[in-house]
Parts: C-alpha cells; structure tokens; sequence
C-alpha cells in the first residue's frame, strides 16, 4: 500500500509557501503522490502544474477535475500537459461532483450521470491515444454534424503511454462503472471492514469490462481523514465536523450519497439520525450524535498503536493508495503528521 497526501482545496488557511513546504516534505518522506481538489474555489489543474515544477519525483494527481466543469477534449488537453509537465506523473482523477455544484455553478444538468461518465472517459481514451476524435453519444457530439467542424487529434503526446485514469464513487452503480471503464477508484468514506460491499461492486464491473480485466486491474485509492494523537476523544472530535458536514448536510434529504453508504455499513439509525439534526440546523448536535465505531471504521485517528492497527486494516483490504487529509491546521502541524504517519506505515 502506498501513501497519497492530500492538499484539499487552496487558499484555506495556509499559504502558498506553507502548501509547497507540506508537498515537498511529503515528497522527501517517500509519499507516492499528492492529490488537489476543486469545488467552486481553486481549479485543480493550476495547482498541479505548479506542484509539477517544483518537485521531481512524487505523482500529482485530480482528486476531482469536475466533469461538468470541463469538456472532455479539454480535459485531455489539460491531462496531456500536465503529464508533460510533471515527466509522466499525471493522475487524472475525475468525479461529477454534485447536483448543487453542477446545477448551481456550471448550469450543467445533473442528471445521467453514468452515460455522461462513460461517454467523457471513451472521448478521453480516444484523445490521449492520439486518435482523431469522432465520437457520437448522447452527452457527446464530435464534431457536431451541422456545422463546419471536422474530427481533430491531440497534437501534444502525453508522456505515459496510457494516463491512469481514477473516477470518484461512491454509489453501487458507480463503482461499477469505475471498475468497467477505469483504471482506479477513489471512494469516500471507505470502510476496510465493510471492503466486501465495494469490492463486489468492482468485480460486477470488471466481468462487464471483459478483455481480461481483473479486480487486481482497479485500485482502490479511498481519501480518509488522519490524526495521530494520544487523546482518542480529541482525535475522534477532529474527524466529527467533515464526517458531519457529508453524512447529514452534503445534498438533499433524498440524495445524499455519504449518507447511503454509511446506512450500507449497517449505521442506517445514526445516518437518520444525524441527517436531521443537520438539516434543522443543529449542526453541533448532529457532530455529537455520530457513533464513536462509525469515526472509527472511517477514519484514521487515534493513537500510535492504533493508528498502526488502522493502516493494516486498509493494507489488509486491498488498499493500493491511502490518500490522507491531515486533519491539522497549521504547516507544522500537518507536516508532523505526514512524518508520524509514514513512521508508522514502514512498520506495517
């Protein structure tokens, strides 16, 4: 199992100098990658290309580039200069983001989200393999057959022979098609004790992809929040706001996909329980009500020992990349928390 580092989104708290510091450090440690998010602040790809100059060995991955914010032409292009940039250490991660962020920010309908990804990752196959893109789907039309466009190839080559691509999932469906179509996973909320429920989505999708492809072809590379602390309730404490925030206030009451998979971890009372409170504005009271084993099956925190246990847990399920958000706030903090963890991980 290897470790990611995650930078989250930019411009929260820390500087810029702080932000290059925590990669580079993490980089020296032995990290194998480092991932970068988007919302509706800071755009993935602008950091990455300024992560990629200024490091030489760590691979830099999306964690997501938003489908609905971006064609997928533009996203191979993107993909291909970044790959170029970095010497071949592009990931491209892509996730559809939700309907608030899609509907509210891009004006992108949220809505056949499986056709849509599918369609977006043949383009992507086609266009970073150099092939002139013609492609008609029903999300992608390539080149539109009314007017005076013609099929283009990519006129750049990325370095890597073939970009791994890794797609956001969480729900049974998408999992799926991740394991059909992609070369990675990146699920939220992973649980290694309740591996089985994503892995049987993953063979599900790799018996439809066909070809040969085997589960052992998709990594699972789940981004888990991390503290190492002698204080068990402080560092349980920590991970209550995020773990609050997704399971009782991410989406709507009827589409809450964090919220469904912890009541596919069996926690179906606590997720009712926790979304109530939260959408009535108890938000206090909804962090309070998430069971102690719950933070614990989905996060990493604790003390040493642990927090060693908690790292074999996803070693032992089949985790090809831990990627961790420090749960700290300052760049020293975090920093000794990339040295604490990568300690405990060559022990493991």
């Amino acid at each position: 199992m290897k470790l990611g580092v995650h930078i989250g989104y930019w411009g929260l708290g820390l500087t810029r100098e702080d932000q290059l510091e925590i990669v580079q450090e993490a980089e020296k440690l032995g990290y194998d990658s480092v991932w970068t998010a988007e919302a509706y602040g800071s755009d993935a790809a602008t950091i990455l290309g300024w992560i990629a100059g200024q490091t030489s060995k760590i691979r830099i991955g999306s964690a997501i580039f938003q489908i609905p914010g971006r064609t997928a032409a533009m996203t191979a292009m993107t993909a291909a200069t970044l790959d170029q940039l970095s010497d071949g250490r592009f990931i491209l991660g892509l996730g559809t983001s939700g309907p608030q962020v899609s509907e509210g920010w891009h004006g992108v309908r949220f809505g056949k989200q499986l056709a849509r990804t599918r369609e977006y990752v043949d383009v992507l196959r086609m266009a970073l393999a150099r092939e002139r893109v013609e492609y008609h789907g029903e999300s992608i039309d390539l080149p539109l057959p009314d007017g005076p466009g013609k099929a283009l190839k990519l006129t750049i080559a990325p370095v890597q022979d073939r970009i791994p691509i890794f797609i956001a999932a969480i729900g049974p469906k998408n999992t799926q098609l991740a394991a059909e179509i992609a070369d990675g996973v990146i699920p939220t909320l992973f649980s290694p004790e309740h591996v089985t429920v994503i892995r049987d989505e993953l063979q599900i999708g790799v018996d439809r992809a066909g070809n040969g492809k085997t589960i052992d072809d998709v990594e699972i590379a789940p981004t888990v929040q991390v503290f190492v602390g002698d204080d068990m309730t402080e560092a349980r404490n920590l991970m209550r706001p995020f773990l609050g925030l997704y399971i009782g206030g991410m989406g709507s009451r009827d589409k809450n996909f964090y919220n469904q998979m912890v009541r596919r971890y069996g926690y179906d009372d606590a997720a009712q329980e926790i979304q109530d409170l939260y959408l009535e504005g108890k938000k206090d009271e909804a962090m309070a009500a998430i069971p102690d084993d719950l933070i614990d099956t989905v996060s990493v925190c604790g003390p040493r020992d642990h927090v060693k246990e908690r790292l074999r847990a996803y070693k032992d399920a089949g985790v090809g990349t831990l990627g961790m958000t420090p749960m700290a706030w300052t760049k020293e903090a975090r920093i000794q928390q990339l040295r604490e963890v990568a300690q405990l991980h060559s022990e493991i």
